[in-house]
């Protein structure tokens, strides 16, 4: 239930706190609604999505050559004045360009962002309907964790100005917090040893309840992220699995009703180390078998 102290949140606001254009006060307000209602918070990782990819796709074209194509239709129209010449000159032929292409796949399909949320929208739908098929709940609840991990981990970890909810300058209430939301208690390992220092952590939505992530940077500005989640119905553990998600490197595990997952761009081996600080930290004493490796 809405608390009574949150105002009432639109559209528009979903869309402002995807662009970073809210007051911190109404960005505190949407976010505390996010916490509260699960099925706005998907769309705004949808969106959050979109902007990456959109990124993803559209950033290299500005460092390609000018299309043959383009350059006879420009070399045709025999500019003749010099301040013409010179506009075109500071204004980068490539960002022209970079313009038309954009339109042109804007508006194929009723628009690229339409088509992103359309795809992510059937995806949501494809989990879920994994996730309720009679006998295959537990299995499926396991198999998603490093998926869902994985996007995780690419939707927050580029976010310069808020990649996470609560910083680690309030470590405190934001275990506190955490624990909370999910009923049992959390406390984000220390990975210091290995030169990575907690940025803080936020809630997301999982397969029927809400999640947590802890996020932690080194000193080049390299980011990891651990995906921590009380879902799994079978308490069925497991060792150390890996798991490559395109570029995302994910090494995750199941310890009882837990299952955690630790992602980041980085190499297999140093992954696996990390991971290990990590299960240490939280199963003192165990030994994780060696993991499996699945690719995507």
């Amino acid at each position: 239930m809405m608390s009574p102290s949150i105002p009432s949140i639109s559209e528009s606001d979903l869309h402002a706190y995807v662009d970073d254009a809210l007051s911190d006060a109404r960005r505190h307000e949407v976010a505390q609604w996010l916490v509260e209602h699960p099925e706005d918070l998907l769309r705004v990782q949808a969106y959050q999505s979109q902007n990456v990819g959109i990124h993803q796709m559209m950033d290299d074209v500005l460092d390609e050559p000018i299309p043959l194509r383009l350059q006879e239709q420009l070399s045709a129209q025999k500019l003749s004045a010099q301040s013409q010449r010179s506009f075109f000159a500071y204004w980068s032929l490539q960002r022209i360009a970079a313009g038309i292409l954009f339109g042109v796949i804007c508006g194929a399909g009723g628009g690229l962002a339409g088509w992103n949320l359309h795809a992510t929208q059937n995806a949501t739908l494809a989990i879920n309907e994994q996730d309720h098929s009679a006998g295959n709940q537990a299995d499926n609840q396991t198999d998603s964790l490093p998926h869902r991990a994985a996007i995780a981990h690419v939707v927050y970890t580029p976010d310069v100005k808020r990649p996470v909810e609560v910083g680690s300058d309030q470590e405190e209430q934001l275990v506190k917090w955490l624990s909370k939301r999910l009923g049992s208690p959390l406390k984000p390992p220390k990975l210091s040893a290995k030169g990575y220092e907690l940025v803080g952590g936020r809630l997301l939505p999982g397969i029927s309840g809400p999640v947590a992530q802890f996020m932690y940077q080194n000193a080049s500005g390299l980011r990891l992220t651990l995906y921590a989640s009380n879902e799994n119905k079978s308490n069925k553990d497991t060792g150390f699995r890996y798991l490559k998600e395109g570029q995302v490197s994910v090494f995750y595990w199941i310890d009882g009703q837990f299952g955690y997952a630790l992602s980041g761009n980085i190499d297999k081996h140093s992954l696996s180390q990390l991971s290990m600080l990590v299960f240490e930290q939280l199963q003192p004493g165990s030994v994780p078998a060696q993991p499996e490796t699945q690719a995507r």
